[in-house]
């Protein structure tokens, strides 16, 4: 009891500063209570029926359903308006001849083997210099590498082979040193010997037996050969001369182990090894030859060039060939794996002399003539027509041309359809179009087939996908150009390849505009619409012809011309966009947006001469805002439309108690409620008219009224019949203290209207709870709904229970507490 005695308290003083008294006398309290936002009443009525909204056009209507089918049959129909019976793939019902001789260019032949050739054109290929010089480079490296790593262990055999022969110096070079002690002991005849062989270990599974007997006995045998050859020098030399021998084999072995560790380490981390131990046996000039043969070779294929596209397996060949007739047999190997790792494509195209060559190919080409002479026949009964004999027909006037009556209606059925179709989509995703939007909407679909019956080499469906989705939203953008798509090839003569491109462009550009919230992002979506139409039309081209894959380069041209028509399209969008909205009255996203920006002319007036309305445009704004947002309705609409829907408070700031900033109240030198009353009221009319003067879109100026409907002014009412009671010569009348309205048409307006009623009262709530200040929130709510002031809104019941929770939950998020700091502290600072 205590609670609710405080906030009546708390409503009674927010009611004086809000409604400054006159000298009539005041209301009671508990008028003031049941005149209030916060009047309890005892249930909820039930809302009556919603009437139709008078701002909502009908597409549903037969004549404008009736205009659209014929509008676009019409124009898509060409076609069908003289079209030849006798086409090509009919069968002939009569044999036909010919009336006379006759020589008649196929020109749709002409063109197709025209567009053939030029695309179908051999590549002119050019040597790339810059990747001659890269291969050469890196098999200079490697050869230099290789001189390197053989300088190192010196030449070989490194001792006379008259002394030893090569293949002793190749196993003393490279056996371990403990094979080499035994053997000079044994030369020189020591007693003790060093076991040449350790013990055999167990043969390797994957290993055949026979192989490792084989090469065990190999050794063996290269072994005993080494140890007499080494016993014969020391029998008929001085042991001088065999210390000798013995200290340059010595120096033979430590120079190889230094080769070898040198080896290991500078090409341990080398991805391409192309050497192995072999090259320490080449003689020198085997290694020599080897050089020569590698610089020859790599000259002379580069010579001819690398052309794109040559299968590896013809090139190793080549390398193979080239390798068996140059290179010494020891180093093939290394020479084969050096060319198959180094050499690469040259050839690179020269799209400049290509084009040239493809537009002679394509020059070249000669008219497709089909000659006929008198009497001969053109085609025989039952057989199917074909271009050659389409061509002869039609020239001589046999093909039957007119209208195709059953295709028009076919098509007029097509269209029915894809009409009903976008209705579908809009009564889904984009309720409550107006009749204007629909003939918008159906101008966008006329000028795609008009600009192709004017012969245009372009299609303009990529700025209607960016026209329809920025202005109805992705879902009808999309179906638009979808069902245009789909129609247009039906009823006119079009390239497809040019159609799709244009409408995977215009799809993107639908897809994407919705969720545009500026002109800049509209700008970056134009070039992605550039860059899908050039990249569809090339992958078309590519799928469509089998030699175009190896020439995709000559059709870059034709491809950057779609990128840049796609670009343009968009341009043209972009700078369409804001005429369309200001003549079709539209709110787009982004419009909102810039509506809604604080230094546009009207809201910085509104802020600098009465700033008290403007501080409270912005609390309504946060609430309807949220609301707005958990409903799921045009939040961009609602916070833009917040922002207006005071403007008329500018006639008369001082009228108003958030303005007069604790100066005098101008009601309190008026003492009059009815003349009160209409500098209230007044205030609806003049925003009206600002409205109008600045321009604002309708769905903008709707806020203006609504936002009060037609609700009492109760104070001054309450007032005007407590001076009655003083002078009953005086006459009250309800509607003199009644907003003129319309109440809400929308859910929007609707929201706006609450959250306009319940920003003073939460402003007055200090140090309320959460309860408290939703009981006063749903008095509010209740006293409105009681009020019919919902009626036309589309609001539900249930949903006046969420509104008032997001109410409170922003209340409760602006006026949090804060840290009461020590004086001291407050002292300091």
């Amino acid at each position: 009891m205590n609670t609710l005695h405080a906030l009546t308290q708390q409503i009674e003083r927010l009611y004086r500063r809000t409604h400054p008294p006159s000298s009539c006398p005041k209301p009671s309290p508990t008028e003031i209570s049941s005149s209030l936002p916060g009047y309890t009443a005892p249930a909820w009525p039930p809302r009556p029926g919603r009437k139709v909204n008078k701002n909502q056009g009908s597409f549903s209507s037969p004549t404008f359903f009736l205009v659209a089918v014929v509008s676009l049959t019409s124009v898509m129909g060409v076609r069908f308006y003289n079209q030849p019976k006798l086409d090509v793939g009919r069968v002939a019902s009569e044999t036909i001849y010919s009336p006379s001789d006759a020589s008649v260019p196929d020109v749709k032949t002409t063109d197709e083997k025209r567009k053939s050739a030029e695309i179908g054109a051999i590549p002119v290929l050019v040597i790339d210099i810059s990747i001659n010089q890269e291969i050469n480079q890196k098999i200079q490296r490697v050869l230099e590498q290789g001189t390197s790593i053989r300088n190192i262990a010196q030449p070989f055999p490194f001792i006379d082979r008259g002394i030893l022969s090569t293949e002793v110096q190749r196993y003393l070079r490279q056996c371990p040193e403990r094979e080499w002690q035994d053997l000079l002991a044994q030369v020189e005849q020591l007693t003790v010997q060093i076991p040449s062989n350790p013990k055999p270990k167990t043969p390797n599974k994957k290993t055949p037996t026979k192989f490792a007997d084989w090469q065990q006995a190999t050794l063996e045998q290269i072994r005993r050969q080494t140890l007499m050859q080494l016993k014969a020098y020391r029998r008929r030399t001085t042991p001088v001369e065999f210390s000798q021998l013995v200290s340059d084999v010595t120096q033979a072995r430590w120079r190889y182990a230094k080769a070898l560790n040198a080896f290991s380490q500078e090409w341990s981390v080398d991805q391409e090894i192309f050497y192995t131990e072999s090259v320490f046996e080449w003689s020198d000039q085997t290694w020599l030859q080897t050089q020569k043969g590698v610089n020859q070779i790599t000259q002379e294929m580069l010579a001819q060039g690398i052309a794109p596209g040559l299968p590896d397996e013809i090139l190793r060949k080549a390398i193979e060939i080239q390798v068996q007739n140059t290179i010494p047999l020891e180093s093939q190997l290394f020479a084969t794996h050096l060319f198959a790792e180094v050499l690469k494509v040259n050839l690179v195209k020269d799209s400049q002399a290509t084009r040239h060559r493809a537009e002679l190919v394509a020059q070249k080409i000669e008219p497709v003539m089909v000659n006929i002479s008198q009497g001969e026949m053109i085609v025989a009964r039952g057989q199917k027509i074909t271009q050659r004999d389409f061509v002869l027909l039609d020239y001589f006037g046999l093909s039957e041309r007119g209208i195709n009556t059953k295709g028009l209606i076919s098509l007029v059925g097509l269209v029915s359809i894809g009409i009903g179709i976008v209705l579908l989509v809009e009564l889904k995703f984009h309720r409550g179009l107006r009749r204007r939007d629909r003939l918008l909407l159906l101008l966008l679909t006329l000028s795609t087939p008009i600009i192709i019956l004017l012969k245009l080499p372009l299609i303009n469906l990529p700025a209607v996908g960016l026209l329809v989705g920025t202005f109805y939203g992705s879902a009808v953008g999309v179906t638009v150009v979808g069902l245009l798509s789909i129609l247009l090839p039906i009823g006119m003569e079009i390239d497809n390849v040019h159609l799709v491109a244009s409408a995977a462009g215009g799809l993107v550009g639908s897809l994407l505009a919705g969720q545009s919230r500026c002109r800049e992002e509209l700008a970056l979506l134009g070039l992605g619409v550039g860059v899908t139409q050039g990249a569809v039309y090339l992958i078309l081209n590519l799928m469509a012809s089998a030699t175009a894959g190896s020439i995709w380069y000559i059709l870059l041209k034709v491809v950057g011309l779609q990128m840049l028509e796609g670009v343009a399209w968009s341009i043209v969008a972009l700078g369409l966009s804001p005429y369309l909205e200001h003549l079709f009255d539209l709110i787009t996203p982004i419009r909102l947006a810039e509506l809604a920006n604080p230094n546009r002319p009207l809201l910085k007036r509104l802020a600098t001469e009465a700033p008290g309305t403007f501080q409270h445009t912005m609390f309504v704004a946060n609430l309807a805002e949220a609301a707005a947002q958990e409903l799921g309705c045009n939040v961009e609409l609602v916070r833009t439309g917040t922002l207006y829907h005071d403007i008329g408070k500018m006639h008369d700031p001082l009228g108003f108690i958030e303005n007069q900033m604790g100066g005098p109240n101008k009601h309190d030198t008026i003492n009059d409620p009815w003349e009160s009353a209409r500098i209230i009221k007044k205030h609806v009319d003049e925003g009206l008219v600002m409205a109008r003067k600045y321009r604002l879109p309708k769905a903008i100026k709707a806020f203006i009224p609504e936002h009060q409907g037609n609700m009492q002014i109760a104070y001054f009412y309450y007032q005007a019949q407590q001076c009655a009671k003083d002078n009953p010569q005086l006459q009250v009348k309800e509607e003199d203290f009644r907003y003129d309205g319309p109440i809400p048409q929308s859910r929007e307006t609707g929201i706006v209207m609450l959250a306009d009623s319940c920003e003073a009262a939460l402003r007055s709530l200090k140090d309320a709870t959460h309860e408290e200040a939703l009981n006063m929130v749903n008095k509010i709510l209740k006293a409105r709904w009681q009020d019919h002031q919902l009626t036309d809104s589309g609001l539900t019941r249930e949903e006046m229970s969420k509104i008032a929770e997001v109410f409170v939950r922003v209340w409760e998020q602006v006026n949090h507490k804060r840290i009461a700091y020590p004086k001291a502290v407050l002292t300091s600072r």
